[in-house]
């Protein structure tokens, strides 16, 4: 059992790492085709914008997500595994719809990606209690 759940948090990791990369990445983009679109300024210029405002956002953004998250989820009342499975719902439901979206085309947000992290918590419940 020890294994399995090294297997589970070493994938909950890597998962995460690449999470991170594709919303920060869908922050920029997002940012950046508005400015680039209307030629607002030239094209370093706004580079250098948004890699300022990125910074920004990670060093005081602190708080952001308690809105989200209290009162979604009361770890107090689950095991760690039946956790471990909604978190892994979680993100892949986050990482497959996302990179869905973005490949087609459509616009993604952070909205978006509570909303999808919710549907995938949800289906791990559901699957996992029906099992």
């Amino acid at each position: 059992m020890s294994l399995l759940l090294g297997l589970v948090v070493f994938l909950l990791v890597l998962l995460a790492a690449y999470h991170l990369v594709v919303g920060v990445s869908n922050d920029a983009v997002n940012f950046l085709n508005s400015a680039m679109g209307s030629k607002a300024a030239k094209r370093k210029t706004i580079l250098w914008v948004s890699s300022v405002g990125l910074l920004v956002g990670v060093f005081f953004s602190g708080g952001m997500m308690e809105v989200a998250r209290s009162g979604v989820i009361h770890p107090e009342h689950f095991m760690l595994h039946e956790l471990l499975i909604i978190f892994v719902g979680v993100i892949l439901a986050n990482l497959l719809l996302l990179d869905a979206y973005n490949t087609i085309g459509f616009p993604t947000s952070t909205t978006l990606a509570l909303v999808f992290g919710l549907l995938g918590g949800a289906l791990a419940i559901m699957l996992g209690r029906s099992g």
